[in-house]
């Protein structure tokens, strides 16, 4: 993947005004006349399926004899929109959180790593939020093809600006990287074998330029077995009150059994550290669900 910068890393303001914006790599003064960026939510709403358009999730609506393992195939894409709006508490503005860090950390002649992009509503976004003058490209990678392909038409219909590369590729194996000064893995690293995710990790910190992030959204264990019957009894009430029927809610808990393997917040934050994030913080949090950013 020739994701190569093509020039220096953006520097830190020559004029801070105040300690923490000279700890912010590449955040300028509020004051530094730059126009002001489009709002966050508007852009969010946009890069996603309308809701009156996209197709309806009911993909475990009908009862099953046997449930296969989850997969995000055919079926899977042709509803993911709207199953992440309907099924990921605050979906939006978890997205809206996630873009304006990328352009927090976004720099010139590098690339924004997607890795687990689906249907590229984050690419989407991103291209509406970073600075039109910010010479940066895009690269979307994901397993399934059904999901490529509505990527795909999705960059198309809303005329993203920038560069995309869109690779198919399974994050279980290696995936050289370069370049790269924001990788997101949003809902994506659960997914990815526990024996495979430090290597991961490690792909990502060594293809991250100085000053470089990575983004991750997470489904995760309570810290205490109390908690997490807890988060999980409340965020089944949501998905009842999203539409979702008890049916679906238990089909689909089944189906992911095998599939999605969360962590801890706290084991997520010790295998960034292991991969030599030295810095990470937690930007979002909802009883089973939070957002992590680091840098190195």
């Amino acid at each position: 993947m020739d994701t190569q910068p093509r020039s220096a890393p953006r520097k830190g303001p020559a004029d801070p005004r105040s300690a923490r914006e000279a700890a912010a790599p590449g955040i300028p003064p509020r004051d530094a006349g730059v126009p002001a960026a489009a709002a966050p939510d508007a852009v969010v709403r946009e890069a996603m399926s309308p809701e009156e358009a996209r197709a309806r999730d009911q993909v475990f609506a009908d009862k099953r004899g046997k449930i296969e393992d989850f997969d995000f195939g055919r079926d899977t894409a042709a509803v993911f929109d709207d199953m992440l709006d309907r099924s990921v508490p605050h979906y939006r503005v978890i997205q809206e959180m996630v873009a304006e860090l990328a352009c927090d950390f976004a720099q010139p002649g590098t690339a924004v790593v997607d890795l687990g992009c689906s249907t590229a509503t984050s690419i989407v976004a991103l291209d509406r939020l970073i600075p039109a003058d910010l010479d940066v490209r895009f690269v979307g990678v994901d397993s399934s093809e059904e999901m490529l392909a509505k990527a795909r038409a999705k960059l198309d219909e809303r005329k993203v600006r920038r560069p995309v590369e869109l690779l198919c590729a399974d994050l279980n194996k290696s995936l050289p990287l370069e370049g790269v000064s924001v990788a997101l893995l949003v809902l994506t690293l659960q997914f990815v074998r526990p024996l495979q995710r430090e290597r991961l990790l490690h792909d990502v910190r060594r293809g991250l330029v100085d000053g470089g992030c990575v983004i991750m959204v997470e489904k995760v264990l309570g810290d205490t077995p109390l908690f997490n019957r807890l988060w999980i009894d409340h965020y089944y009430k949501l998905k009842e009150r999203n539409g979702y029927t008890r049916l679906e809610i238990a089909q689909k808990r089944e189906a992911l059994e095998n599939v999605l393997i969360p962590y801890r917040l706290d084991e997520n934050r010790e295998l960034l550290a292991r991969c030599g994030f030295s810095q990470a913080d937690t930007f979002f949090k909802w009883y089973n669900f939070c957002g992590i950013v680091a840098s190195t």
